[in-house]
């Protein structure tokens, strides 16, 4: 099975600049997980016979938004957060409440749970770090972990908003305490590899140069000047079963490019 997670920067867009279709035609993904569609259902014009499609589109219009295209239909299909975890945690902030940006949809099938995230990134100022560290990172994980407790390991992936370790930027030092390199976002990681799930990535693949997100600024994406920031996980009892895992930067039409599972 092959798993593809990508960050497409608005799917209407990728689509229109011709870059959509070819790359699903060239990988041929078992599950497409996508951050940042942009879009509503209706409002895309891409066209996949072979793929159901589940949307989690932003209440704002062209913002945020996940989905899931998969040529195998669900069981069930989960969009946001469950209202046991969101009395639990309190996700509105000055900038609005995530849990209405569409930003988590999961897809249970036979053996295994599917989500999509597109994680709130710190802003500039870290003025969302509060919103990252105290209630969105504890949320999620505790949302996965709940998922594993129905019975079926879990794959998530997605763009984390949060590059792991030095090895996941190519300017760690000049980054340090910066909006996607701060502790606080790191230790989120550092929790979910804790809970038992596995960064399959680096399974095979160590040391630094492998990117998934480029700036638009000063040629970085020519220059390999980038940050590993979008991820799949997949719980500890799949660990041995991945076959795969990789990143798969030739692929152009956003700034973020696929990141890879065979499983």
């Amino acid at each position: 099975m092959k798993i593809i997670s990508w960050n497409v920067n608005g799917i209407r867009a990728v689509h229109k600049k011709g870059f959509f279709l070819p790359f699903i035609q060239k990988y041929q993904p078992d599950i497409l997980c996508l951050q940042e569609t942009k879009a509503e259902q209706n409002q895309s014009e891409v066209d996949l016979p072979d793929y159901e499609e589940y949307w989690n589109s932003a209440t704002k219009k062209g913002y945020s938004g996940t989905a899931i295209f998969t040529k195998t239909k669900s069981l069930s299909i989960i969009l946001n957060f469950p209202e046991n975890i969101l009395k639990k945690y309190k996700l509105s902030d000055k900038y609005g409440d995530p849990n209405t940006e569409g930003r988590v949809v999961a897809a249970e099938f036979k053996n295994f749970f599917v989500v999509s995230v597109y994680t709130p990134n710190a802003k500039d100022d870290l003025s969302r770090i509060p919103l990252r560290y105290k209630n969105w990172d504890p949320a999620f994980l505790e949302y996965m972990k709940s998922l594993e407790k129905r019975g079926k390991p879990v794959i998530f992936c997605g763009d984390l908003n949060v590059a792991h370790t030095p090895e996941d930027l190519a300017r760690p030092k000049e980054n340090e305490g910066m909006k996607g390199y701060t502790k606080e976002e790191r230790e989120g990681v550092d929790n979910i590899i804790k809970a038992g799930f596995a960064d399959t990535f680096r399974i095979f693949t160590k040391g630094n140069g492998h990117y998934s997100w480029w700036s638009h600024f000063a040629n970085a994406r020519e220059r390999n000047v980038g940050w590993r920031i979008d991820y799949i996980f997949v719980s500890e009892r799949l660990k041995n079963k991945v076959k795969k895992a990789k990143i798969l930067p030739q692929v152009l039409g956003s700034d973020h490019c696929p990141v890879l599972l065979e499983i």
